[in-house]
């Protein structure tokens, strides 16, 4: 039921608010043709798939007499031929079997203009009504819900693929369509995060919002400080869409209000935004840990990096006689050896591989004692590899797992060189692939050694202060305990910066040195404070102990590390490994 006042404000019924996407019959088309332009080629095979709430309603699928030859190489792709559609129906008898199946659903299809395309073409040579549906683009939803950092495009191979399709592609029409269905869901569980839930949602979430209607909400931008600081642009609810940091606050919200703002993502972000809140900041490295700690503590929907940190992974020894390498998310215990943290299970694995191919730790998962190692073929009976089958003394064993932790700690030279002997016998070799690998899993490794050397060596100091010259003189001021910033100021030009040192050491905020310290939550703001430590002009005011890096740990493989992540960026991209 809806009202009208005097005012004219019509109250929206729950009809008005859209169909929820749970309730939505979505038909996942794709076609076959013999061609790619519609109105100079022809269909040749059409598959559907309709769906609702997750389960299958139906399918539909046929190959379609185009009423021409099809070009050899159209038939390589797709292996459709003309003897097979020889005795198949023209388009004009599949479209009303067709359009009934799809009548009263969304249409779906991965780049929509092209399947619809050649749909409505058919439809107005038929002579038959176009039944303008509502039609969703999953290459659309992908790009901006899919970002570069996870997938190297948006093809449907590399989707379906991404996303565990169980189908795969295969430039046939129904199989298509199934793995569409499953990209289609895997995009729609991330559309929640949008708070895209209904139907209208999903059209508008699709629509390009037009320059005039951004210019509408400028107003946004008003009043904002000329300051460093944390913008947080907010919805209707108050709920955080977008967090970003700035020198300038002003300047850059009123830059998403330009034409130079073009990212999609961006885009749909204003169409939900009504306020911006801002944090005016001391200097860059607070706003920049403020932004890090909230996108944090609230994920906002259209943030990506820093949102899920503790969804990183650590290597780490297991706690027992005889350890073994574990990928856990759980973040180490203070005073354990562990190697991270890792934003991908891959490059945790990639990682554990390298110190397996340097260092005979066993691989078994079986939880062992002396007991169970005492005869020669215990190991061997529960799987680990050579040379783990012999029978080997806690002690001596614990020599082993004290490689790791050296080599992670202050030298990873026994777990480099090795590998880089193997990498070299492999290319003489001309095992190419495996070679390939091994340099994969040392460049794993080596960022996890340098990660950990440079987050290990702020957290052990209980306080440090530093100081940078600011822009307009003065000095930015950092108090840093156990890896947090502990408390921030900027020093006015031309003063004496200690009173303010002093306060800001009196105000700081206590951390509690213990393993919550490494938790996951922590690590991005310890990388930031340790970028803005190394940078240029940054000067050490105060230190409990030595802020110091070992002069044989990962820092001396840097020219290495560079030429390794080359190598294996190059590979990624060749073999488009996600």
């Amino acid at each position: 039921m809806s009202s009208q006042g005097t005012s004219g404000y019509v109250q929206p019924s729950f009809e008005d608010l859209g169909t929820p996407l749970s309730e939505v019959t979505f038909m996942v088309v794709d076609l076959e043709t013999t061609g790619v332009a519609s109105d100079a080629c022809s269909i040749t095979e059409i598959g559907a798939v309709k769906v609702r709430g997750g389960e299958v309603l139906g399918e539909y699928a046929t190959l379609v007499n185009p009423g021409e030859a099809i070009d050899a190489r159209i038939s390589a792709l797709t292996g459709i031929t003309d003897a097979m559609v020889a005795d198949a129906p023209a388009i004009e008898e599949v479209l009303p079997s067709f359009l009934e199946f799809a009548r009263g659903a969304v249409w779906v299809a991965h780049n929509a203009p092209f399947d619809v395309g050649f749909l409505r073409s058919a439809c107005a040579q038929a002579e038959l009504p176009w039944p303008r549906p509502q039609v969703v683009d999953t290459v659309v939803l992908a790009r901006r819900l899919v970002d570069r950092s996870e997938v190297p495009n948006k093809r449907l191979s590399t989707l379906a693929r991404y996303f565990g399709a169980r189908v795969k592609p295969s430039h046939r029409a129904l199989d298509d369509a199934r793995a569409t269905v499953d990209v289609l869901h895997a995009l729609l569980e991330r559309l929640g995060t949008h708070y895209v839930l209904t139907d209208e949602d999903l059209a508008d979430f699709q629509r390009v919002i037009p320059a005039a209607e951004r210019r509408k909400k400028r107003h946004l931008a008003e009043g904002l400080p000329h300051a460093p600081g944390v913008y947080v642009f907010r919805d209707a609810e108050d709920r955080p869409l977008y967090v970003g940091t700035s020198v300038d606050l002003a300047a850059r919200v009123r830059g998403y209000f330009s034409a130079g703002e073009t990212r999609g993502k961006m885009r749909d972000m204003l169409r939900l935004a009504e306020r911006v809140e801002a944090i005016e900041c001391a200097h860059r490295l607070e706003a920049g840990v403020r932004e890090v700690r909230l996108i944090g503590a609230t994920k906002p929907p259209f943030n990506r990096r820093s949102k899920y940190p503790e969804r990183v992974l650590w290597l780490r020894l297991t706690a027992e006689a005889y350890p073994r390498l574990s990928v856990a998310r759980t973040p180490p215990e203070a005073g354990s050896a562990w190697l991270g943290p890792f934003t991908s299970q891959r490059s945790a694995e990639y990682a554990r591989d390298a110190v397996h191919d340097a260092l005979p730790l066993r691989q078994c998962r079986t939880r062992l004692s002396p007991r169970k190692v005492s005869s020669a073929c215990a190991l061997a009976e529960m799987g680990c590899p050579a040379p783990c089958q012999l029978s080997i003394g806690v002690d001596e064993y614990g020599k082993i797992a004290a490689g790791f932790a050296e080599a992670v700690a202050a030298d990873p030279a026994a777990i480099v060189d090795p590998l880089l002997a193997r990498i070299a016998q492999l290319s003489d070799a001309h095992r190419f692939e495996e070679a390939a690998e091994a340099r994969s899993r040392l460049a794993a490794f080596l960022r996890g050694v340098k990660r950990t050397q440079r987050v290990s060596a702020l957290v052990r100091i209980a306080e440090l202060v530093a100081a940078k010259p600011a822009a307009g003189g003065g000095w930015e001021l950092a108090v840093v305990r156990h890896g947090v910033l502990a408390a921030a100021g900027t020093s006015p030009p031309r003063t004496d910066p200690m009173p303010l040192v002093d306060s800001l050491r009196a105000e700081s905020s206590t951390v509690v040195p213990d393993a919550a310290v490494l938790a996951a939550s922590r690590l991005g703001e310890t990388e930031l404070i340790a970028d803005w430590l190394e940078s240029d002009g940054v000067r050490l005011v105060h230190s409990e102990s030595g802020w110091w890096l070992p002069a044989s740990g990962a820092g001396k493989y840097q020219s290495l590390l560079r030429r390794l992540s080359a190598a294996d960026a190059a590979r990624r991209v060749e073999f488009q490994i996600p």
